[in-house]
């Protein structure tokens, strides 16, 4: 499996697991808390979620599905790289530790590996900044970054007192949504921070993208697995697809061991070319 290296030197699996939509539903808490147990005993190391996630919801599926893991001996916390995400109405400087303190305790963690701002909102970047190192010095975040920055917000970022300290920048990055890779994913990788890219199999339309269907064919897999292998195959790049069922866990892990020769890649830029002009950040 490919990893991905953190400005700290610190490396990590590109494929992790997604937890968007979960938690919602007292209905199907069961079946994802499975899903992600599961996942951890697939070999799955990165966990993706966020406070906004079934407001808390998925942070709890995490927690039970992790704390029942742990117990069990499939995983070490140590192991396992949790990420979670505040609010931007949350971002100030009182908010972003009342923010973490909650989404620790719905995790069960003493420790968020890797704590994002979910997106630029009112709050002073400095001021959510400042807020951020706090905790990392608290020992409460092992790290910070963001999520859905483009690149005048990340060169913003860096230029208030301790922003080059960010670790990552979670944005929606696919073969069918490549304008990150434009001018973003550059910037990125010249400061050595990785892209964890969301949606990375587009919400699940790349199944059913017929320009993927015969490079599939002839390589035995799925047109979503190729989608997510181009993905993992992006130097610097992290994967986070959010999968429930076990067919799909198994087909993204599956995903992750597969090698993409230049003819492949080459094919691939053709069928989606990457676009000629950067054009605004994609979100979802």
């Amino acid at each position: 499996m490919q990893h991905v290296t953190f400005p700290d030197g610190s490396t990590r699996p590109a494929l992790g697991l997604g937890t968007w939509r979960m938690g919602e539903s007292a209905r199907t808490g069961g079946a994802e808390i499975a899903a992600v147990r599961l996942a951890l005993e697939l070999g799955y190391r990165v966990i993706d979620t966020a406070e906004m996630y079934g407001e808390g919801g998925a942070e709890r599926v995490v927690g039970v599905a992790l704390a029942d893991a742990l117990r069990a001996g499939v995983v070490a916390r140590e192991d396992v790289f949790v990420v979670s995400k505040v609010y931007p109405h949350n971002a100030s400087r009182r908010g972003v530790p009342a923010a973490c303190e909650r989404s620790r305790k719905r995790l069960g963690f003493d420790r968020i590996d890797l704590y994002l701002l979910h997106w630029r909102g009112a709050h002073p970047l400095g001021e959510t900044v400042e807020a951020f190192e706090q905790l990392r010095a608290r020992g409460h975040i092992g790290a910070w970054g963001v999520s859905n920055f483009d690149l005048e917000d990340m060169e913003e970022l860096v230029g208030v007192p301790q922003g080059d300290a960010c670790a990552a920048d979670q944005v929606y990055f696919s073969l069918g949504e490549r304008g990150a890779g434009v001018a973003l994913l550059p910037w990125l990788r010249a400061r050595g921070m990785p892209l964890m890219a969301y949606c990375p199999i587009d919400q699940g339309a790349l199944a059913a993208d017929a320009r993927l269907v015969a490079p599939a064919q002839r390589l035995g897999v799925s047109p979503a697995q190729l989608g997510l292998a181009w993905v993992l195959h992006q130097p610097g790049v992290m994967a986070i697809p959010k999968a429930v069922r076990e067919t799909h866990l198994r087909e993204n892990r599956a995903a992750a061991e597969l090698v993409l020769d230049e003819a492949v890649r080459h094919e691939l830029d053709r069928l989606f070319p990457p676009p000629r002009a950067r054009g605004p950040l994609a979100m979802v």
